[in-house]
């Protein structure tokens, strides 16, 4: 699944068809329980979990799945250079450190040539409202252009959580600037089968404003 929508990569097809990706080694980034890695290998991929939350893998561990975990920072990733064909990351890592291009130019390293990188993210649209399912989602409550990262503090004053804003044209400019060359730009529509509400997620607000996007970046 690349967000809430519900929209999945059998129907997308957003790395390639599935029975190309037989053979493939795939980076998959901000992995958390390593969802996407076990779809990839049982397609006969080759994936690598890659997230920098160890508590995570260990549920990727608990799982289970025939494929590497790996815990590292995404903008320092250890592999050698032209390891991957492809890499993927569904609301993984990007939104959470402050310069994006350092995961960017990091996977533009790794992958060969020809390689394929697909992310999906926030809508950046959607920082301009509340984060509410219901109407109260629908008013325009801060600016668009603020780009003021959202901050989790624990009692003592400690960041937990953090998850950076950039608009469309920073996502934009941040891919091309990293070498890549944008060849789509996919914002899922929230399908009539899906009757989900969850947190600021729902059908009321996704058949009004869009909540995912999803950039397909080819390394040339």
């Amino acid at each position: 699944m690349w967000g809430p929508e519900g929209l999945d990569e059998v129907e997308a097809e957003l790395l390639g068809p599935p029975e190309e990706l037989k053979g493939r080694d795939v980076l998959e980034l901000g992995a958390g329980a390593a969802q996407c890695s076990r779809w990839l290998a049982a397609q006969g991929a080759r994936p690598v979990a890659l997230d920098i939350s160890h508590r995570q893998l260990q549920h990727a561990l608990r799982i289970g799945g025939a494929f590497p975990l790996v815990c590292a920072d995404a903008g320092v990733l250890p592999f050698a250079d032209a390891s991957f064909d492809l890499a993927c990351s569904a609301y993984g890592a990007l939104p959470f450190v402050a310069d994006p291009r350092l995961v960017l130019r990091e996977v533009h390293r790794v992958l060969r040539p020809g390689g394929r990188l697909v992310f999906s993210v926030t809508h950046p649209i959607r920082w301009a409202f509340p984060d509410e399912p219901g109407p109260e989602g629908l008013s325009v409550s801060g600016s668009y252009f603020d780009r003021t990262p959202y901050v989790e503090q624990d009692d003592t004053g400690h960041a937990v959580y953090v998850e950076h804003h950039r608009t469309l044209g920073d996502r934009v400019r941040d891919v091309v600037s990293s070498g890549f060359r944008l060849v789509d730009l996919v914002e899922p529509e929230w399908p009539s089968w899906n009757t989900t509400e969850w947190g600021g997620w729902s059908p009321l607000r996704g058949s009004l404003i869009p909540g995912t996007a999803i950039f397909v970046c080819v390394r040339d």
